[in-house]
């Protein structure tokens, strides 16, 4: 069989929807070694995990033959049929126009509407193409996969879409997250980034919707001796927490760490003694099932999907309650029996989500369409 893939995050992006597309396409090809998976995509990055990634015999890039800034939503199609795909896949929130038209089974991700959601945290034109592009792509598809049960209710609600057509298939992590590192390697990592011996963690875009400036709140009613280190990209929100840091005189507890090469990031889940993910609004949240296959507790915020991700054994609380979240803080760094109930349930739980199990329920997805 092949099947074709929307590819230029795959082939362009170093995180987010770029890691999902590898990993999800990286899987089936190892996993289902018979298929043929052409990635298309009209330009392609040089970096050592995309380069990696291409390397396998049952991958392709498939760049343009005759390409023109509408080759990827309408020319597309002739290439498509030039090399006899059966499936096409569009990774994130589009596919192209008159697919229908054609024999090509199509299949949409959507990973999230927060765009519909919360509309305050997009520029109007971006929320606008955002939404036309989605809504066009789930009328037009004869598959959607939400990778929550969360973003399934949304694309039923907002969209009007037969719940039929919607499946959930949730997403896993980085195999790389799943594997205690020894002691030598952690103990290289926390020297390289000068990690203090005891820390909360957060990873994630330091923009409004991820509230980190909650956890800030909430730090200062935490012992001293517990530092906060933040992984993530920073926005023009990352003022509003330096200005909340100053206000309550924690600068010297908040460690930024910037650029962080892929491979140290399992390193500093492990080393951490809690996670905080206090997001108003995910689609899924994989920095979540990151730590719990890191053996780490987490602490993540009501109101979206989050609930899915961590699982009963994790603690939530309202991503308003500054005071709620110092309390569940407390709670779980003061009670050893706690965390090391946390660790075990956590990872027992998080296996829903791994990737044998995953792969093969979109590869059963597929030749459910093509039935």
């Amino acid at each position: 069989m092949n099947i074709g893939y929307d590819g230029k995050r795959a082939a362009n992006n170093l995180t987010g929807l770029g890691n999902y597309s590898r990993f999800l396409i990286g899987h089936l090809a190892d996993q289902f070694p018979e298929n043929q998976y052409l990635v298309y995509s009209p330009k392609i990055k040089s970096a050592r995990q995309i380069d990696t990634f291409f390397e396998k015999k049952n991958i392709e890039l498939k760049l343009p033959r005759n390409g023109n800034f509408l080759w990827r939503t309408l020319n597309i199609l002739k290439d498509l049929a030039q090399d006899n795909v059966q499936i096409f896949h569009g990774l994130s929130h589009e596919i192209p126009f008159a697919i229908q038209h054609t024999r090509i089974k199509s299949i949409v991700t959507i990973h999230d509407l927060i765009f519909l959601r919360f509309p305050q945290y997009y520029k109007f034109i971006d929320r606008k193409l955002y939404e036309w592009k989605s809504k066009s792509a789930c009328k037009r598809a004869d598959k959607i996969i939400a990778i929550s049960e969360k973003t399934r209710q949304d694309i039923i609600e907002l969209y009007g879409v037969n719940p039929d057509k919607v499946e959930v298939i949730y997403q896993s992590c980085d195999d790389s997250f799943k594997t205690p590192l020894p002691a030598t390697a952690l103990k290289r990592i926390s020297l390289t980034y000068k990690l203090p011996e005891k820390y909360i963690l957060n990873v994630g875009t330091i923009e409004e919707r991820k509230n980190l400036k909650l956890i800030v709140q909430a730090l200062k009613n935490v012992d001293e001796e517990y530092k906060l280190v933040v992984i993530g990209k920073q926005t023009s929100y990352f003022k509003e927490v330096e200005k909340e840091m100053e206000k309550l005189g924690l600068r010297n507890r908040v460690i930024f760490l910037k650029n962080i090469p892929f491979a140290d990031l399992p390193g500093i889940y492990q080393m951490a003694n809690l996670f905080v993910y206090p997001s108003f609004y995910e689609g899924f949240g994989i920095p979540v099932i990151e730590a719990l296959y890191c053996r780490v507790p987490v602490i993540a915020a009501t109101g979206s999907c989050l609930e899915e991700a961590g699982g009963a054994n994790s603690f939530y609380i309202s991503p308003n309650d500054a005071n709620g979240l110092a309390t569940a803080i407390n709670k779980i760094l003061s009670d050893s029996s706690l965390q090391k109930e946390m660790k075990e349930k956590g990872l027992e739980f998080v296996q829903k989500f791994n990737s044998p199990l995953v792969t093969q329920q979109l590869m059963n997805c597929y030749l459910n369409i093509l039935s």
